[in-house]
């Protein structure tokens, strides 16, 4: 059963939230960050990626980096860019990007649940992104970007969502990238009761998106727990800013991949060798894949789409036969020499959101080959969190992304 909490948030005056909402901390690099808070002091960036205060020179994980979040953070707060709620809230944070809708409730998520598997995951993390967030979070004492959450639809949920969303919003702006942002406060206490029981009543939540922002703020939990004699497990440390989704609203787009070279093959050698697991099969456009097991390539000048054999991946396997293992298993490892995805220097990854253009003007500049990937459902997602099972890197990319600096949970 899952637990939520109601809490006191940090938010953004209401005519400053758009200055200050931000992309996450993990889908800009420095330079790009950089460039975003050029002549706008309260982008959350400032805290979420500091480093944009600090030399260009310097490491990311030096401990003024983290130093200089803190400072940021506290002095927004200070100037009352960001004021604290004076009762505990729950939330609703609606996004509209073109077709897409999704309305999740933002609650603090059980450091318990994550550690008793009722929080289920399907990616393993990176030991130095983790120690990353860990010393972000135990540094700044706060949760600054949520861990994206999902649970199987449920009708009461729904019915008490609509409810709710049909009273005033607190903030509704769109963002740059023409996204449409839309925030509530829950504050009546029968409401509260009643999202905080339907949850009791949800077996599992998964995280979507957000492994190691979830992994760190348990591990935070866990370090002060241990340190508290009068440790009562209802601090705040023990749990997590979370938003949850209902899972048939979550649109998850292709996550692309790219090669650097041909691992010493041929043009000609390299095409032969793809034909032994796939049928290969030449376009005169794009190739966008529209089925499961289909893939677009791009190679030398030319789109083609190439469909893996029936016989070439096990499809009992809730892992082995998804898409991004079979590119892996059949193409990359074999063929090109591509290990762990995840270290590999040869490899990079493409957000579906920048379009198939962006794979072939990188290969048109000099990479070698590009993939096109059919988006992973969510139900293969939850398939393999509820088999303990784990995904392959890069699986999943899932639109639109969370604005980091919407609402903050201080830890104490």
């Amino acid at each position: 059963m899952a637990k939520i909490k109601a809490f006191k948030g940090v938010r953004p005056a209401i005519d400053k939230v758009k200055e200050v909402a931000s992309p996450p901390y993990d889908v800009l690099n420095s330079a790009e960050a950089r460039i975003e808070v050029t002549n706008n002091p309260f982008s959350f960036l400032h805290v979420v990626k500091p480093e944009v205060d600090l030399p260009e020179e310097i490491n990311l994980y030096d401990e003024a980096v983290y130093q200089k979040g803190k400072e940021n953070l506290y002095g927004l707060i200070e100037k009352k860019v960001l004021i604290q709620d004076e009762k505990p809230y729950l939330y609703l944070y609606q996004q509209i990007m073109g077709d897409v809708k999704q309305i999740g409730l933002v609650a603090c998520a059980s450091i318990e649940d994550y550690e008793n598997d009722i929080i289920k995951k399907h990616e393993h993390t990176r030991a130095n992104k983790e120690a990353d967030r860990i010393k972000h979070v135990d540094t700044l004492n706060a949760n600054t970007g949520p861990v994206f959450l999902t649970y199987k639809a449920r009708n009461d949920m729904n019915k008490l969502v609509d409810e709710i969303t049909k009273t005033q919003p607190v903030y509704d702006f769109a963002s740059e990238d023409q996204i449409q942002h839309t925030f509530w406060l829950i504050e009546k206490e029968e409401d509260i009761t009643s999202i905080t029981e339907i949850f009791a009543d949800i077996d599992f939540l998964y995280v979507a998106d957000g492994h190691h922002r979830s992994a760190s703020g348990t591990k935070i939990g866990q370090k002060r727990r241990a340190l508290n004699p009068n440790h009562t497990g209802e601090e705040e440390y023990n749990y997590f800013l979370s938003v949850i989704f209902p899972h048939n609203q979550l649109y998850i787009m292709d996550y692309n991949r790219v090669v650097k070279d041909l691992n010493g093959l041929s043009k000609k050698d390299f095409l032969k060798a793809v034909e032994e697991k796939f049928v290969v099969e030449q376009k005169n456009t794009e190739y966008k894949p529209e089925a499961l097991h289909d893939f677009g390539m791009y190679f030398d000048g030319n789109w083609y789409k190439i469909t893996a054999k029936a016989d070439s991946y096990p499809i009992e396997d809730p892992v082995n036969s998804l898409d991004v293992a079979i590119l892996q298993n059949n193409l990359l490892h074999p063929i090109l020499s591509i290990g762990d995805p995840r270290k590999d220097e040869r490899i990079d990854f493409v957000g579906g959101i920048r379009g198939l253009e962006e794979l072939s003007k990188r290969v048109d500049a000099g990479e070698a080959v590009a993939f096109a990937m059919h988006a992973t459902s969510i139900e293969e997602l939850m398939t393999i969190a509820d088999a303990g099972k784990v995904m392959p890197p890069k699986s999943t990319w899932f639109e639109p992304k969370l604005r980091s600096g919407i609402i903050v949970h201080l830890l104490d």
